[in-house]
């Protein structure tokens, strides 16, 4: 007698992969998920290792609090009690301007400030720069739907001299990318609603923040009444983002969870998908069939899964750009810097020509990152506008790293150790057009019943951006899973 089971395939063990996994585990106990992860681990981009001591991220280092999916995922699987805040006691974040380092003003969300005398008593300014900038209120809102550059966006709004200094760093930091390709309404479409309904970014933050310190008290944890801290602005669990890797993995039991399995090729079937698929150690290849696909690939991936299946999305998908960048960890003794650091770390804006774009101090961002008299920095290179950074030897990055920390902080002596960790084409790059592509992207996989798409590529690229479009996408396989389905003897 044939038994009807709906076998679900997840092809990518990142985030997005396993936010899909665990959404589907816990939503239909009948179905049966396996989870191909072409590496030799999960996790994707989060990746923690615990060092003499030290707790060093290669990737990503936090979520953001305010867009709780990452933190409810988190106390789905039990980490509430171990996510810790940033560091309140040494806040902020320094700018290299002209060769030096120079506080960030307080009260600037990336192109909105908040508060205007930091505005104006800052440095990092020009006063030609600081009228242009305070002008802000009278540049008329801009009409029409037509794509822009962030670059243009920030230029027309604020002047160019506080996009270069203050607004570039800022983004640059979260995508990586090139400012005058990036588009403004893929990468920060709040600014571009704010325009549109203050007529003034300075206006819109200045009416927004009561409403902020109003929901602030929403990103308390779920139990306030057990005494538990309101979260910061950006959270990590004690032991890195790596330990919430194993726990969501942990989660995943009754999954059939593959690492070193690289699939190749998807074919349609009357019921579902056939997969081509390779254990990569043994370089054995074979075909299975599951009922319905989520793709959690970088989309250049997914694009050449589905080469002979769909052309034209598998050409779409290859269109969207990425970028790559380098992220050097290294150690030092406390002694090693004339002054302690006593903020989050520095920015480095591309007007200054300087070969690091960031700079982290992870052992001030969060307790616990370092042993007692032991400092941990984080520093990052490459990006869309350094890409020949990621073909520098290890010795050429670390000493340009260490050269940059000489002339910047007076460190003289060489770190403990170093941790290098190239990410290749990691970052996508939402480019103008990049709404209408993901669009149009959409519309091409609508087209294959049971076929779905997650991951950084497509509507944001943190890491609740990636949480929710794991569980989106998990969510329309559950409701198309009785459209049709695979029967297995």
């Amino acid at each position: 007698m044939n038994q009807i089971k709906h076998r679900v395939a997840i092809v990518g063990g990142g985030i997005s992969g396993l936010a899909a996994a665990h959404q589907l585990s816990r939503s239909d106990a009948s179905l049966e998920i396996t989870v191909f992860e072409a590496s030799d681990r999960l996790g994707g981009v989060l990746q923690t290792e615990q060092t003499d001591g030290f707790c060093i991220e290669l990737g990503p280092d936090s979520v953001l609090s305010r867009m709780p999916l990452a933190v409810n995922l988190f106390r789905d699987i039990g980490l509430s009690d171990q996510l810790i805040n940033t560091n309140s006691s040494h806040p902020g974040v320094d700018v290299v301007c002209r060769g030096r380092l120079e506080r960030l003003p307080d009260g600037l969300a990336v192109m909105a400030p908040q508060r205007i005398w930091p505005m104006v008593t800052t440095p990092i300014l020009s006063w030609r720069g600081k009228v242009r900038l305070a002008a802000e209120r009278l540049i008329p809102r801009r009409h029409g739907s037509d794509d822009e550059s962030l670059a243009a966006f920030a230029c027309r709004r604020l002047g160019r001299e506080a996009f270069q200094r203050l607004v570039q760093p800022l983004a640059g930091g979260i995508y990586m990318g090139d400012p005058e390709q990036l588009s403004i309404n893929a990468t920060f479409p709040q600014f571009v609603e704010m325009e549109s309904k203050y007529g003034s970014l300075i206006k819109a933050a200045r009416a927004g923040a009561k409403t902020l310190r109003a929901a602030a008290p929403r990103t308390k944890p779920p139990n306030p009444a057990a005494g538990g801290p309101e979260y910061s602005l950006f959270v990590a669990p004690r032991h890195g983002l790596g330990s919430a890797i194993d726990a969501l993995a942990s989660e995943l039991g009754r999954c059939d969870v593959r690492t070193n399995h690289q699939v190749l090729s998807l074919s349609r079937r009357d019921n579902g998908w056939a997969m081509q698929i390779k254990q990569t150690e043994s370089r054995e290849t074979r075909r299975e069939e599951y009922s319905s696909v989520i793709l959690a690939v970088p989309a250049h991936h997914a694009g050449s899964i589905l080469r002979t299946t769909d052309p034209e999305l598998s050409q779409a998908l290859n269109e969207i750009p990425y970028a790559g960048c380098v992220v050097v960890n290294l150690a030092y003794d406390r002694d090693a810097f004339p002054g302690e650091p006593d903020n989050f770390g520095f920015l480095v804006p591309h007007v200054e020509q300087r070969p690091v774009l960031a700079c982290t101090f992870s052992s001030v961002k969060y307790a616990g990152r370092a042993p007692e008299g032991k400092v941990l920095l984080r520093a990052f290179l490459g990006g869309a506008c350094r890409e020949e950074v990621m073909q520098w030897s290890d010795e050429t990055i670390v000493q340009t790293v260490q050269d940059e920390l000489r002339q910047l902080m007076q460190v003289n002596k060489p770190p403990l150790f170093s941790r290098i960790k190239r990410w290749h084409r990691a970052m996508p790059q939402c480019v103008l057009g990049h709404a209408q592509r993901v669009q149009g992207i959409e519309q091409l996989a609508a087209k294959h019943p049971r076929l779905e798409l997650a991951g950084n590529a497509y509507h944001g690229v943190g890491i609740p951006h990636c949480i929710r479009s794991g569980q989106q996408a998990a969510e329309r396989v559950l409701a198309s899973k009785w459209s049709g389905f695979a029967q297995v003897s």
